[in-house]
């Protein structure tokens, strides 16, 4: 029996992972953001159904050096911004030669970001503008927790500090602080952390992401957030090292400031796991 003929028509995209939060990326001079709907977004990222994803990215090339970044979530909402799919879209802006060089200006719904990714490498870096100080959140503490605060970074993040991350119930508990009522309708992103067990000077992270309603492998932004509420709160300095419930390891550098960190660097995993193409019922809804 001969071999059935290769795939050779669909709608191509790029998988991507950054420390385990995984995306389906697309090349937004083939497939403009306008095609994705809401709900082919929540087929995509479908884990039994579609591709499977925590969200999905179209990346625009606008010229000198830009590239528009647009993301949604899993549940098919457009989101603000997201570090790991930041990440994979710095390095896959240099693989698919949309900006020049390893540097690009990223033109997310929270503003430009500035990041480096380079071809080949499963690594990237990007810089977060200045992050205003967290405070502390209106919310009372559960067993094994000792402060609750709540700070921006392009989206809404809870930072729970826990005396050890194992232990959270990050489903139960992440779930009743995500739609807390002091956060309004958008409610945030909430992200237990603790020293890593093991590795001295090392923290570990774990996150109940809205928009996916679920904990994620890692998540980015949460763990600038993170970073940023140890380094006020002088349990730790930057640059600060988290491991995400991935296993991977993201760094965070800058100067955290009174009223505002400045000069915030976020790196981590960009991993190009596979590229392939999409049949044509995945996309007919």
């Amino acid at each position: 029996m001969s071999a059935p003929a290769p795939l050779a028509h669909g709608i191509g995209f790029y998988k991507m992972s950054g420390s385990g939060n995984d995306f389906v990326m697309f090349d937004g001079r083939l497939t403009p953001a306008e095609d994705l709907t809401a709900e082919r977004i929540r087929r995509l990222c479908d884990r039994r159904r579609g591709i499977g994803a925590d969200g999905v990215v179209v990346l625009s090339p606008t010229g000198l050096g830009a590239v528009t970044m647009a993301y949604w979530n899993a549940d098919g909402s457009r989101a603000a911004l997201c570090g790991n799919a930041s990440l994979c879209s710095a390095r896959l802006s240099a693989e698919l030669c949309l900006s020049h060089g390893s540097d690009v200006c990223l033109l997310t719904d929270a503003g430009p970001v500035q990041a480096r990714g380079c071809r080949g490498e499963a690594g990237a870096e990007i810089n977060i503008r200045d992050v205003g100080p967290t405070r502390a959140a209106d919310a009372e503490l559960g067993p094994g927790e000792r402060w609750i605060a709540l700070g921006t970074v392009g989206v809404p993040h809870l930072i729970v500090r826990v005396d050890d991350v194992e232990r959270a119930d990050v489903d139960r508990r992440g779930r009743e602080l995500r739609h807390h009522p002091s956060l309004g309708d958008p409610g945030a992103n909430v992200n237990f952390v603790s020293p890593a067990a093991g590795h001295p000077g090392v923290w570990a992270l774990r996150t109940f992401e809205r928009g996916v309603e679920g904990e994620t492998l890692a998540c980015g932004t949460g763990t600038v957030a993170a970073a940023l509420a140890l380094a006020e709160r002088e349990e730790a300095a930057l640059p600060i090292e988290l491991v995400s419930r991935g296993g991977a390891v993201l760094r965070v550098s800058g100067d955290a400031g009174e009223a505002a960190a400045r000069g915030v660097w976020l790196g981590g995993e960009a991993a190009l796991v596979y590229t392939g193409r999409l049949a044509p019922g995945i996309w007919v809804i």
